[in-house]
């Protein structure tokens, strides 16, 4: 049997917020840059989703179906691709059309939801399956958490919904001697199935493949190919996961990382040691090896593989505590606004933003960070914030009201008592009148003769 390689790529944009003062906060409630989103999307469109998407396209077709990829698209950057770019996402209805493309399943809003509301969590996971369905026509059967966050307990959280196969990191503090190179299965959901990241190969790609400082500088087909053999000589899988904005936008068209990816399947199905698969299919054809025991969640992110590049710092977990205190008043209210809000709040670009650390990635945390230092990127989200609990205070308010008056007039109006008429007195019977005795006319006197 053949080992396999899963090629997954991440897409999202954020809604970003404009700059948002003291004094806006209770006036004025739009809270994002819309000329930033529009201009950085449609940028990104045209170096990166539309060139890359018609070259997968063209190497599905000239393969015949042999080279295959996996896609998880944030429902934010579908909500931007809808209002600024319908034309991304013809390219990727294009690519759902030739079967050899899989659409994952996240959170809608790119969110760390999982880390704070379970209800929250599974809310946005369903709305994003809606999603990809309304979309492009297909429903995902494999799930990736952002940022590849993953611990037994969210494991066992997907697995109930419902999925059978998760991606995340293969981070060497979990994995110990263990290699990432196999499949394995949830330490608290034995059916859910867990394809690892490998870091070094996937990172040759998205963070090197432009330096030139870099000892392996420049990085052909060929040569990549030799690494991929050497990693899994006695293993069954490389997962290559990264951002799509790899192609065209962090690494340059003029760095050759177009020409690299047109090379690199005909190199692979040449050589013939290797097939691409999609995580499905990866599920589905390798047998776990064993169970991956997670208690502190893992990501994909920085030299840790943790999640304090969200939630590192006291201005993170302030900003993230105060966010999810609205969950259960948010529970009262069927205001589409107010949530629609709270869900892009949430994205975790938000809390990246005020990350205090900078390691072997900085570069990555700076490319699309709108503010200068942490700092400022508190401060404006908790003005936003602050507006936004404001008005759930005065739904909650108006909600109440409402109610109340609702109630009142519902309420069965109480009875006067009737009264009875009071009972009439039977008129009282006069006494008969008791009879005089008729006086006899008295005698005339004779008249005396004369």
């Amino acid at each position: 049997m053949k080992k396999s390689i899963c090629l997954y790529f991440q897409v999202h944009q954020p809604a970003r917020l404009r700059l948002y003062r003291f004094f806006d906060i209770g006036k004025d409630s739009h809270y994002y840059d819309d000329f930033a989103n529009r201009t950085i999307l449609r940028r990104v469109a045209q170096k990166c989703y539309l060139p890359m998407n018609a070259l997968l396209l063209e190497l599905i077709e000239a393969n015949k179906g042999a080279f295959k990829v996996a896609f998880s698209i944030s429902g934010t950057v579908l909500e931007q691709f809808d209002r600024y770019a319908p034309e991304v996402l013809e390219s990727f209805r294009k690519l759902a059309q030739t079967g050899h493309v899989e659409f994952l399943s996240e959170t809608y809003y790119h969110s760390l939801a999982a880390l704070a509301s379970e209800a929250e969590f599974k809310h946005q996971v369903l709305k994003h399956k809606e999603a990809i369905e309304h979309y492009f026509g297909v429903t995902p059967k494999t799930f990736r958490n952002t940022e590849l966050i993953y611990s037994d307990a969210i494991g066992e959280m997907v697995y109930e919904m419902g999925f059978k196969t998760m991606l995340t990191e293969g981070a060497k503090h979990v994995l110990g001697w263990k290699s990432p190179n196999f499949v394995y299965t949830g330490a608290q959901a034995p059916g859910l199935k867990l394809l690892l990241k490998n870091s070094g190969l996937s990172d040759d790609i998205a963070f090197r493949f432009s330096d030139k400082t870099w000892s392996d500088w420049p990085l052909t087909s060929e040569k990549y190919l030799s690494w991929v053999k050497a990693a899994a000589q006695n293993e069954d899988i490389v997962n290559l996961f990264m951002d799509y904005e790899t192609f065209g936008e962090h690494q340059k068209a003029a760095s050759g990382i177009f020409e690299f990816m047109r090379a690199l399947p005909a190199a692979v199905i040449a050589d013939g040691e290797f097939e691409f698969v999609t995580p499905s299919q990866a599920a589905k054809k390798h047998r776990p090896v064993g169970e991956l025991d997670v208690f502190d969640p893992i990501s994909w992110a920085d030299e840790e593989r943790d999640v304090t590049a969200w939630l590192g710092n006291e201005l993170q977990n302030d900003a993230f505590n105060k966010l999810y205190d609205q969950t259960e008043k948010l529970g009262l209210l069927n205001d589409e606004a107010l949530w629609a809000d709270f869900g892009h709040l949430q994205e975790s670009d938000h809390f990246y933003y005020m990350c205090t650390k900078f390691f072997s990635d900085g570069a990555v945390h700076k490319y699309f960070n709108p503010y200068d230092t942490p700092y400022e990127a508190f401060i404006n989200y908790m003005n936003v914030l602050s507006d936004f609990i404001l008005r759930v205070d005065d739904a909650i308010s108006v909600s109440d009201i409402n109610f109340a008056a609702e109630k009142q007039v519902k309420a069965p109006a109480k009875k006067a008592a009737v009264r009875k008429p009071a009972a009439k007195k039977a008129p009282a019977k006069k006494a008969p009148a008791k009879k005089t005795a008729a006086k006899k006319p008295a005698a005339k006197k004779p008249v005396a003769k004369k």
